[in-house]
């Protein structure tokens, strides 16, 4: 009987807080903040055992879009110039689109898909999806798959 493992996005706030300062303490690692492991958790307040316990299961998901696809899901107006808007917000932030399906427009909206490459974006992916659902005429935008 093989065990699968299971991934769950789940807002920050919800997170036990040492969940949060484990992912601290490896940011402050790779930055170069700090040069140990041993340094990381005092300064976040954790011990090494609970990073140590916790290091591989805990990953921002800002970093887990790093040289992945991910398909975003658009509600946008039927408008002239809706659907080229959006596509220039993602070519400023550097994704890659791959694919691009839309739907015939239906009560004044069109279901659009979106899969791009997201490895060279230049912003996070927090602000391409602030970008794009404040874009006039786009009515909901959402991570789909990724």
């Amino acid at each position: 009987m093989s065990i699968q493992i299971k991934y769950y996005l789940v807002a920050a706030d919800a997170l036990p807080e040492i969940f949060i300062k484990v992912a601290e303490a490896k940011r402050m690692m790779q930055t170069g903040e700090a040069d140990t492991v041993g340094a990381a958790t005092r300064q976040v307040g954790i011990s090494r055992s609970a990073f140590y316990k916790y290091k591989d299961a805990v990953q921002p998901f800002n970093d887990m879009k790093a040289g992945r696809i991910i398909t975003f899901y658009a509600m946008l107006k039927d408008n002239t110039g809706v659907l080229s808007s959006v596509l220039s917000i993602f070519a400023n932030s550097g994704a890659n689109i791959l694919t691009i399906n839309q739907s015939i427009p239906t009560n004044g909206c069109a279901a659009v898909t979106i899969s791009a490459e997201t490895s060279d974006m230049e912003e996070t992916l927090e602000a391409l999806i602030a970008e794009v659902s404040s874009a006039p005429g786009v009515v909901k935008f959402e991570i789909l798959a990724g």
